[in-house]
């Protein structure tokens, strides 16, 4: 379930090249805080791939939500 939120999750990637310095920057908006920076789009998108993995891993460890992308949920259901 967690590799299929991560595929998911990057296709709502957006890219773009920097105009300071050419390098590529990459963000997931549904994941509040990731980011990459790389000298290649190919490096960032790994980049990305990887910190969206542990950005999961720190949310799991701190019991904090995580987003629900294209109906993948990855928060534990609440029992009353």
């Amino acid at each position: 379930m967690i590799l299929d939120y991560i595929k998911t999750a990057m296709k709502h990637a957006k890219f773009e090249v920097l105009s300071d310095d050419g390098t590529y920057y990459g963000e997931i908006p549904p994941c509040n805080g990731v980011y990459a920076n790389a000298t290649t789009k190919i490096k960032c998108e790994k980049e990305l791939e990887e910190v969206l993995e542990e950005w999961i891993l720190f949310r799991v460890h701190q019991n904090l939500s995580i987003p629900s992308i294209d109906g993948i949920d990855l928060d534990p259901p609440v029992c009353i």
